[in-house]
């Protein structure tokens, strides 16, 4: 296990680790919103499950790399006069995996905003939303941020002796992470329903690129144009400065109501 202390291993280990809890965030915000339509004793269970469910997930298809690369080979050609693609197994979990995100998060938008005003747990009863059910949507997306992240994971330990071990120590730190900080988080996104409006559209905004990363690796042309990614810094900035708006607002209403 030596080659886990050399200098290029400790730092991709360390570069690893906060991109995973980066993209965790992603997860947990989802995780949140998914859990909120359970009773609120349920709630933690659930999330502490639904995270324990994406570190299986993420190990074993860090054991599965083969077969993870595998899904890169074409499946079935799109070629018409204006369209022109290159669908595989990995764009195809992106592409479903973001109209998912897009359906969930538009649909949990109306129900908010169409039950303002109602007791939670009305809210949760009349979704019809059981334990077992949330956990099968919180798996469903799991699958699917997985990918993703072992795709990142993969990219950018390539050529480091023991990347399989160094990607998984990475993995299990954040996901331990995550399960210290999630409950807290989701309890503070309940307490205030305009970080859920927030939330939502931020999940919004990851379906999209969702959709995007997977047109690209499908090498998809639209008019000759390639569809490229959105990088991930940018919608991160885009996600931590609408945060920061809020909080301040926040701020300012707790400020105000106590004048």
């Amino acid at each position: 296990m030596d080659f886990l202390f050399t200098p290029e291993a400790i730092s991709s280990l360390l570069t690893l680790t906060f991109l995973e809890i980066i993209l965790g965030i992603d997860n947990i915000v989802f995780i949140s919103i998914v859990v909120g339509k359970l009773p609120e004793h349920k709630r933690k269970r659930a999330t502490h499950i639904g995270l324990i469910l994406a570190l299986v997930l993420r190990i074993a298809l860090l054991f599965a790399i083969s077969w993870l690369v595998a899904m890169q080979t074409t499946l079935f050609h799109i070629d018409t006069e204006h369209v022109s693609a290159s669908i595989n197994g990995q764009s195809l979990i992106l592409f479903a995996g973001g109209l998912f995100l897009l359906y969930k998060s538009t649909k949990e938008i109306h129900e908010k905003m169409d039950r303002a005003g109602e007791q939670s747990e009305k809210v949760a009863q009349k979704s019809g939303n059981t334990f077992y059910r949330v956990l099968i949507q919180i798996l469903l997306i799991d699958a699917v941020f997985s990918v993703d992240s072992i795709l990142t994971a993969v990219g950018m330990t390539n050529g480091l002796d023991g990347a399989i071990w160094i990607m998984i120590i990475a993995v299990v730190i954040s996901i331990l992470v995550m399960l210290l900080f999630a409950h807290p988080v989701s309890k503070f996104v309940h307490q205030h329903p305009s970080l859920q409006i927030l939330g939502l559209s931020f999940l919004l905004l990851i379906g999209f690129m969702l959709l995007a990363e997977g047109a690209h690796l499908s090498h998809l042309e639209v008019m000759q144009q390639s569809v490229g990614t959105i990088p991930k810094g940018y919608l991160y900035f885009a996600i931590a400065f609408s945060l920061l708006v809020e909080f301040l607002n926040m701020r300012f209403r707790k400020k105000k109501t106590s004048v």
